[in-house]
């Protein structure tokens, strides 16, 4: 019941008013825009290039700033639609002035909306970020109402709609919110931190009792939704845009089309959420199971950074014993046997390539293994691996037998198409039955004489034919093996042949 995106002139063409966001020189045109919308949020609608150039010279950025300058970058942004110009002929006082053309500028719509756009972009920040039951709670309770709003008014029912979806979408945005923040690398290096364990506990409880909340409600909503028939969804669907279609809208005119679609992408869009869709797992069983992944992770890394903790204590009376054996040592040569021991070679050689292990056990060593030969071949430009040398094979026999083969081959075909040559003319019209091998053979003669400017062609033989097509286009019906076929009464009229 939901359209798909409708593209129109709208749609498809591109934005003028946002290109200041990215030009070259953004850092002014920006700059420029939002003295207009902080003045235009005082009902200052109407500003000269002075005031603006005032304003910024009061900056460092602008000091250098000129009114030669400005009007440049006025310009710019009149081209692009974020600026409406008019002339002021109230401040004109001669011929010369009015020629300079004073102008005001005033901020366009578009403009006041990217404005407000990019003002939220620059606070954007994740508040009330939780996984709070009560909003599923919440939920549970308006779509229980869902059966009343059948016998409500219009009215009642808007308001219940607005308060339905304003949950929802606290609800989206809330978790989002507080499940990203543990995917992002900031919450990956906390949870790596002994500080970490302090709050483990409040966490994984946290997670617990939402996990508990989710499927106590989620199991209710499920029920509430698919005990809705599809008659009610229509009744109460039809009263909610009834009642946004009544909401008065200045200088906008919204099809009607457009909102009954909005409203049914919105009531598909919770009941997917709950339910699931084209046999997709539902975004709540999702959720389920994000958050338990996340009590996962926690558990995870806080029994590493325990493991940690203890193996650097055993660590310390470790490297205390190898320090008492050290100590005992008499000889340097002696020390440099526990050193090597102990700590390996300092300056170690990593070799590394594809070998082909002959066994996939990980505690299998290098001496339990057979040696492998690798071939090292010199890094220098002027190296070239030997070319061997390999005789060409002669296959003269083979050539003499094939050709002797296809002479004889081409011997009995001869042989055979010459008994159907009847006083120097085939007539496809009285062919007896015939195979495929030959039917073939006759119908890439006919194609040859069709496509020949003068009807003539020669065989494979060598024997030149003539194409003679039928009187009165007649056709025929020509008998084969494999079964029959009608075609054109044609005949190939071949010339005698030249003894040599």
């Amino acid at each position: 019941m939901v359209k798909s995106v409708e593209l129109n002139n709208k749609l498809l063409k591109q934005i003028d008013e946002t290109r200041y966001l990215t030009a070259e020189n953004a850092w002014r045109y920006r700059t420029i825009l939002r003295f207009f919308y902080l003045q235009y949020e005082k009902m200052k609608y109407w500003m000269y290039k002075e005031d603006v150039l005032e304003e910024l010279n009061k900056h460092s950025e602008f000091k250098e700033y000129t009114m030669e300058h400005l009007k440049q970058d006025l310009d710019v942004l009149v081209s692009w639609k974020n600026l409406v110009p008019i002339q002021d002929t109230s401040r004109v006082a001669t011929v010369e002035e009015f020629k300079n053309k004073q102008f005001r500028y005033q901020l366009s719509e578009y403009s006041v909306e990217i404005e407000r756009m990019t003002l939220r972009l620059e606070n954007l920040l994740v508040e009330n970020a939780s996984l709070e039951p009560s909003l599923l709670e919440k939920l549970k309770e308006e779509l229980g109402r869902f059966l009343r709003m059948v016998n409500e008014d219009e009215k009642t029912v808007g308001f219940w709609w607005r308060d339905l979806n304003n949950d929802f979408r606290r609800l989206n945005q809330n978790y989002q919110d507080y499940i990203g923040d543990f995917y992002s690398l900031k919450a990956e290096e906390m949870m790596k931190t002994q500080e970490f364990l302090v709050y483990k506990e409040r966490f994984i409880d946290y997670l617990r009792d939402f996990i508990k909340g989710l499927q106590h409600n989620v199991n209710a909503i499920e029920s509430i939704l698919t005990n809705i028939t599809e008659a009610d969804e229509r009744v109460v669907i039809n009263k909610i845009f009834s009642y946004e279609k009544a909401i008065p809208r200045l200088d906008l005119e919204i099809r009607d089309d457009d909102i009954l679609d909005n409203i049914w992408g919105k009531w598909l869009n919770l009941k997917g959420w709950f339910l699931g869709e084209n046999g997709k797992e539902s975004e709540a069983a999702r959720l389920f199971e994000i958050t338990n992944e996340i009590i996962r992770k926690i558990t995870r890394y806080a029994a590493q950074i325990s493991e940690s903790r203890n193996s650097a204590a055993n660590r310390k009376e470790e490297y205390r014993k190898l320090l008492e054996m050290f100590l005992s040592c008499g000889e340097l040569d002696h020390a440099h046997k526990l050193s090597a021991v102990s700590f390996g070679i300092f300056s170690p050689r990593h070799i590394k390539g594809d070998f082909a292990r002959k066994t996939e056990s990980i505690n299998s060593g290098i001496f339990d293994e057979e040696a492998y030969i690798y071939t090292i071949k010199p890094r220098i430009r002027s190296y070239r691996e030997k070319e061997k040398k390999t005789p060409i094979p002669n296959h003269q026999e083979k050539k003499a037998a094939m050709l002797k083969k296809i002479i004889q081959e081409r011997q009995k075909e001869k042989e055979i198409m010459e008994s159907y040559i009847t006083d120097g003319v085939i007539s496809f019209a009285s062919l007896s039955l015939i195979n495929g091998q030959i039917r073939a053979l006759l119908l890439r003669w006919l194609a040859k004489g069709i496509n020949s400017p003068d009807k003539k062609s020669k065989t494979e033989h060598g024997r030149v034919f003539r194409l003679i097509s039928p009187e009165n286009n007649a056709r025929c019906q020509v008998r084969c093996e494999d079964g029959d076929f009608e075609m054109p009464a044609y005949k190939l009229q071949f010339e005698p042949e030249v003894d040599r």
